[in-house]
């Protein structure tokens, strides 16, 4: 028995273990993962006891409710608050690197080939005040490491908070330009978009997008369908996080959909921040039945206690998705990867080859 329930819905059912088996073993793309909200229970505990970090729990289970959204706990701000501990790790040159290196290792061993990790500099650098650069090189240098380990290309998107002031978000756009060859390929817009709209971002990004990086927004989770508008319209975004709330005005689904702007959804944390009732209401089938792109992620495997394996199993057995939708998702995260097109079609061999091998996966025509 499967028990995803325990982590989002509570809801159980019977998985064949040849259909999860297929599934973990089935090649991944996972373009909305943050490093953040990807480190392991074990890692908090030792990087606290070296650098004298004050827990409220040094066990794995105890330390588990202040690190994971717990049944019941289905809130926006809850799912935030998480982060405040999270956060308080980066004490060292040692620790950002194992944790990027380790968030890398843990989506190699979940099959994921192609990884986009967005990170915040502000929140890496706050605790011992280290420089933006600083820490961006620390993750270049733990990113290159593990792909060399492990089966898996990764690039970088450094995020920007809506609540920062133009000087931060300026900074760390000319770090993402300065560390392109090192693996950063976008930027991100990212935090409460109740309170913080994006206009004052527009020049930053548009400019940004104009030089070369890819620009991917969170908008249409907690605030509505026009946010999601005015991230593309304004912000220049190729891509929207998480942007679930989109099916409630057709326009800006007519919209996006001209425009082929691609949606990074993340079906349990979509749940566990309350942006869904419950899984089962998750608007994903409807997102393409409209024929918009959609890709399937991860957001943060530590808060959620999810894989991408897990992801696509919610995707299959609660809402309902053939295999050859699971395919299509990937194939749709190719087109939308911020990677240079002979990488794309090198991507896009690499899968086709494993469902031409695995005919039981899906039709023996993908469909893109």
């Amino acid at each position: 028995m499967l028990e995803v329930g325990d982590r989002a819905t509570q809801i159980q059912w019977n998985v064949k273990a040849d259909q999860r088996a297929l599934l973990k073993q089935m090649p991944k793309i996972d373009l909305h993962r943050h490093l953040e909200g990807s480190l392991r229970l074990q890692t908090l505990a030792e990087i606290a006891i070296e650098h004298g970090i004050d827990l409220p729990a040094y066990s794995i289970e105890e330390l588990r409710p202040y690190v994971q959204v717990l049944p019941g706990e289905q809130d926006f701000h809850t799912f935030l608050a998480k982060f405040r501990l999270l956060r308080k790790f980066y004490r060292s040159q040692e620790a950002v690197e194992r944790v990027a290196y380790e968030a890398v290792a843990d989506a190699a061993a979940d099959n994921v080939r192609y990884l986009e990790l967005r990170f915040n500099p502000v929140a890496l650098s706050r605790a011992q005040g280290f420089g933006f650069s600083q820490v961006t090189g620390w993750v270049c240098q733990a990113i290159a490491r593990a792909q060399g380990d492990h089966s898996i290309r990764v690039r970088l998107i450094l995020q920007i908070g809506r609540d920062e002031s133009l000087d931060t978000a300026a900074q760390i756009i000319q770090v993402a330009h300065a560390y392109r060859e090192q693996g950063v390929v976008g930027i991100d817009l990212a935090g409460d978009e109740i309170n913080y709209p994006p206009h004052r971002f527009a020049e930053l990004f548009s400019r940004a997008r104009e030089d070369g990086l890819g620009i991917t927004v969170h908008a249409g989770e907690a605030g509505g369908a026009q946010n999601v508008r005015t991230a593309v319209e304004l912000l220049k975004a190729q891509r929207i996080g998480h942007g679930v709330r989109v099916v409630e005005d057709s326009t800006v689904v007519h919209f996006v959909r001209q425009q082929q702007v691609a949606f990074e959804i993340c079906p349990t944390s979509n749940f566990q921040t309350g942006v869904v009732r419950s899984l089962t209401h998750h608007p994903l089938p409807d997102m393409l039945a409209l024929k918009l792109p959609v890709t399937i992620n991860t957001d943060d495997p530590s808060i959620s206690d999810t894989t991408l394996t897990d992801e696509y199993l919610v995707a299959t057995e609660v809402l309902g998705l053939s295999m050859e939708q699971i395919e299509k998702a990937n194939l749709t995260a190719i087109d939308a990867a911020f990677l240079p097109e002979e990488e794309k079609d090198e991507l896009r061999k690499q899968f086709e080859q494993w469902y031409k091998e695995q005919p039981q996966a899906a039709p023996p025509h993908p469909t893109r």
